[in-house]
């Protein structure tokens, strides 16, 4: 196999394009360009072919990656679920991600309190946001550092019963509904009622 043209990407900093004489184009790193002592004209055995192939698909492995990370947050059980559908063993995984923590592409504890805040923003309940949590693999050991960091949900609620109740004295009915809705939005029974006893409903313990 021989290397028809090796040059710079124009797209990615960093990046060199090697075209092979089978057409194919690889995508390197500088790093492995030097490693493999890579011109134009040379030409690879099968073994050296079969290891830059391998070496080129980690590499582009890596920078999906970061593009990737760059786009969204993300917790390291997500990234390595990504990897793995990309081709990724295990070594390479846990090497990768290693290495990403190490640099703080990869934080789950900030990850964890910034999925918190984001639902709790959004008007849900702390039973909502540990399903959140735990959907997007955030290990249990993060969850109450993250969710002591979200505001207490008295005033999100009790703008929510100001406004769906306007100024009335809900019956059983409505009471039954409203708890309900609420539930759905994952916040606890306690919150609820509590917040309906401020705004004066009756509530039995």
């Amino acid at each position: 196999m021989v290397i028809q043209a090796l040059k710079p990407s124009q797209r990615v900093k960093g990046r060199w394009l090697a075209v092979l004489d089978s057409g194919e184009i690889l995508r390197l790193g500088e790093g492995e360009v030097a490693d493999f002592a890579l011109y134009a004209g040379r030409e690879l055995s099968s073994e050296e072919a079969a290891a830059l192939q391998a070496q080129a698909k980690r590499s582009e492995r890596r920078e999906k990656a970061l593009e990737l990370l760059a786009g969204k947050p993300l917790s390291r059980r997500e990234l390595e679920r990504k990897l793995r559908q990309w081709g990724a063993g295990e070594d390479e995984t846990a090497q990768l991600c290693d290495r990403l923590e190490e640099l703080g592409y990869l934080d789950d504890a900030r990850y964890a309190a910034q999925v918190a805040q984001h639902y709790a923003a959004k008007g849900f309940g702390v039973k909502k946001l540990r399903d959140e949590l735990y959907r997007r693999g955030v290990p249990r050991e993060l969850w109450d550092e993250a969710l002591e960091q979200v505001p207490d949900p008295a005033g999100d609620l009790d703008a929510f019963l100001a406004k769906k109740l306007a100024g009335r004295i809900p019956d059983r009915q409505e009471l039954s509904r409203l708890s309900a809705a609420l539930a759905r939005r994952g916040y606890r029974w306690s919150d609820v009622s509590d917040a309906l006893r401020r705004y004066g409903a009756d509530i039995e313990d």
